[in-house]
């Protein structure tokens, strides 16, 4: 377990699970400039003491649940006390039932969490893979997640052709993308050569997810980090 210096006045004690995958020192900036005081753990012990739960993430969906394979049943009680829970990226993937991906790699099944119930697929042949870069959100329903989203804006990016773009955008790095089992599990969406969920969040409400990385998402991932912490600091 390792202490990040907190912020001086932090409103919420959250934990980002360290389980060999995912950009953790970002991860944790982001959280901080969020306002959270922020503890990176390989410990399942400490979940239940923090006000929230990261899950994040980057590589193979059988990787990512061999390795989270301790965390299962301690992220399940969480799940259950109503702790918030944040998966990003491959994170929020896990957060579902299955995935496509252990399936092209000829791996076999490889079961999620299923916390929202749901499989990952593929992108379509001819679809660029990864995806990557920057697409702009669209706000589906409401959720304490995404409020402000609309008003959020971010600061210039180098757009494909060397311009800019502002607005509501994230960055993304994928080839797979959520398909949950119920469409009320969308919060958001963002299109890709097809329209795929960016945010999703289970009936409760407490678990949810982003494709992107807020943490590298200028103003409007910094906006999703507060209404996280705002999110655990309520609960």
């Amino acid at each position: 377990m390792s202490l990040s210096r907190p912020p001086s006045e932090a409103l919420a004690d959250v934990v980002i699970v360290d389980y060999g995958l995912g950009n953790l020192r970002s991860a944790t900036r982001g959280l901080e400039r969020a306002g959270a005081s922020v503890t990176i753990t390989d410990d399942p012990d400490d979940f239940a003491a923090a006000d929230g739960i990261v899950l994040p993430g980057v590589g193979a969906f059988r990787e990512g649940m061999e390795n989270a394979g301790p965390y299962r049943e301690a992220l399940a009680d969480a799940v259950a006390r109503g702790q918030p829970v944040f998966g990003i990226c491959l994170g929020m993937q896990m957060l579902l039932t299955s995935s496509e991906e252990a399936d092209h790699a000829g791996e076999g099944d490889v079961v999620g969490l299923d916390f929202v119930p749901g499989r990952n697929v593929r992108f379509d042949e001819g679809q660029k893979v990864p995806h990557m870069g920057w697409n702009d959100l669209t706000v589906e329903r409401d959720h304490p997640l995404v409020s402000g989203v609309d008003a959020a804006a971010a600061p210039d990016r180098d757009g494909p052709g060397g311009g800019s773009v502002e607005g509501e955008y994230a960055y993304f790095v994928h080839s797979y993308y959520a398909v949950p089992d119920d469409d009320g599990a969308v919060v958001a969406t963002t299109d890709h050569g097809r329209t795929f969920p960016a945010v999703i969040a289970n009936d409760d409400g407490t678990v949810f997810g982003t494709q992107f990385h807020p943490e590298k998402s200028g103003e409007t991932g910094l906006t999703i980090l507060r209404n996280f912490v705002d999110v655990c600091y309520t609960q």
